[in-house]
């Protein structure tokens, strides 16, 4: 079938990968971060940042001889085009303080968490789109007036790459992240984007996994395109059974699964993917930054030095429990909660114990939220352990036995951009006539570790059920 190319545009820069579209191996590789000024991450950017890394990561020659180029970009960055299809106001990215107080008005608006998931599958949270409407309406409302058309990060580059035509595309994927389209109907819900905004607009037409979303000029094929969450999953090969978690700051856990789920709690966002089945998303707002305070509290310099301490200790952490609920907890819906620390005898007041009881706790509650998935249906054989803190060896040795499932530690690679790829080798097959629209090509997964809960499954499972207990005792029905 020849070559194609992924990329993806993060929040911070743009990555290029060049594969094989049969294998999927990768041939070469290119990346230049945002020409985006000062230190800290803005809130608005100008898009054509985007397109300015685009074309340097691109440089070279790197695209020579690639017949389908697919596309992955950060979630959640809101573009407002007027009806000339200029950029009304810088781009909203990212998650900000500033729309707090709007998504809290749209919860309200529409009659509560229930109402919402009920609507879309998701509950309104400060980085999503439709949030990001409802404060445009409120603080710029000339702007709002002026926007008739809605794109996210990757319909945009789509749109620019085939010349800016008159159809505008996004995919499921994308969609469902908007807080105003249905995964489980497939549908826009017109009346949110109306009520966050003030007046209807024109929104990208959801095209399937496998349709491209046109030609360029030189007869480059350009496919949906898609979130980055979705381009992730795609590139590492996930399907029904896995699960992936997250280990960054915050957590979060997302399982393949045939159908959307709506959930009246709000705990499960219910996401499309990027080929043709559902990611019910679980977050935790405590991962990675319960061992940050960890190491602070113990003196240590960086979470290396945490996990050797925690190695010295045992599960179960001489009865410590920490419920690593420091910025308020999402999982369980327990927002003005602080940590709590509980166990503490003689014997068990050592710094061991204490680091033990930090990561011990931190994957209790990724457990937790793995457990909401499964109570609803989900099936859960294999684990993906994503982020730098994935590879510490006091995540590793504790991770399959407290998660109940095989865990899998993928070697670091560009997966978004090779998830983008993949969409792309299937997008030209399908109009070839070489590959099923239904069926994704067969690439080769994520080459990974693989840890086995082995026999520590029955010391793992009364680690969870202690954690369980104390957090029971703290905060009685939390996830009733």
């Amino acid at each position: 079938m020849g070559i194609v190319a992924g990329l993806d545009s993060s929040p911070d820069f743009t990555r290029i990968v060049v594969c094989d579209a049969d294998t999927g191996a990768v041939l070469r590789q290119g990346y230049a971060p945002h020409p985006i000024e000062g230190g800290a991450r803005p809130s608005d950017v100008d898009p054509q940042a985007w397109l300015l890394s685009l074309g340097e990561a691109a440089g070279g020659g790197l695209l020579e001889g690639v017949q389908a180029i697919g596309v992955s970009a950060q979630q959640n960055a809101l573009i407002a085009l007027d009806a000339q299809g200029n950029t009304v106001r810088p781009a909203v990215v990212g998650a900000d303080k500033r729309t707090q107080v709007a998504a809290a008005d749209l919860i309200d608006a529409l009659g509560g968490r229930e109402a919402w998931a009920q609507a879309v599958g998701c509950v309104p949270q400060a980085a999503q789109p439709v949030t990001k409407l409802r404060w445009l309406n409120k603080t710029e409302p000339d702007n709002a007036l002026r926007t008739a058309d809605l794109m996210q990060a990757h319909d945009w580059l789509v749109w620019q790459l085939l010349g800016r035509p008159v159809r505008r595309t996004t995919d499921r994927g994308g969609a469902s992240g908007t807080g105003y389209w249905s995964a489980a109907t497939g549908g826009y819900r017109t009346d949110l984007v109306e009520l966050a905004l003030g007046h209807q607009v024109m929104l990208p037409e959801v095209i399937g996994p496998s349709e491209a979303a046109g030609t360029t000029p030189e007869g480059l094929l350009i496919s949906a395109g898609t979130g980055e969450t979705m381009a992730a999953a795609f590139g590492l090969g996930i399907g029904l059974g896995d699960a992936v978690v997250s280990l960054g700051a915050s957590g979060s856990v997302m399982a393949v699964h045939p159908e959307a789920l709506v959930d009246s709690s709000g705990m499960i966002t219910s996401l499309a993917d990027a080929t043709g089945l559902h990611l019910p998303v679980v977050t935790t707002l405590n991962a990675v930054r319960t061992l940050r305070g960890a190491a602070e509290m113990l003196g240590l310099n960086d979470l290396e030095s945490l996990s050797e301490l925690a190695m010295k200790s045992t599960p179960g952490s001489h009865g410590l429990v920490l419920l690593p609920y420091l910025e308020g907890e999402r999982t369980p819906n327990l927002p003005h909660t602080a940590g709590t620390l509980s166990g503490l005898r003689r014997e068990s007041m050592k710094p061991e114990h204490l680091a033990r009881a930090a990561f011990e706790g931190m994957l209790c509650g990724l457990a937790d939220a793995l457990d909401v998935l499964r109570g609803r249906g989900v099936e859960v054989r294999r684990v993906f352990l994503l982020g730098a803190a994935a590879e510490l060896p006091a995540v590793q040795a504790a991770a399959p036995a407290l998660f109940g499932a095989q865990v899998a530690v993928p070697q670091p690679a560009d997966y978004a951009a090779i998830g983008a790829a993949r969409q792309a080798a299937w997008a030209l097959g399908t109009s070839q006539g070489t590959l099923d629209p239904r069926t994704p090509p067969m690439w080769q997964g994520a080459a990974a570790q693989i840890l086995e809960p082995g026999d520590e499954l029955a010391v793992g499972q009364a680690v969870r059920q202690q954690f369980v207990s104390v957090r029971e005792q703290t905060y009685p029905g939390a996830f009733r």
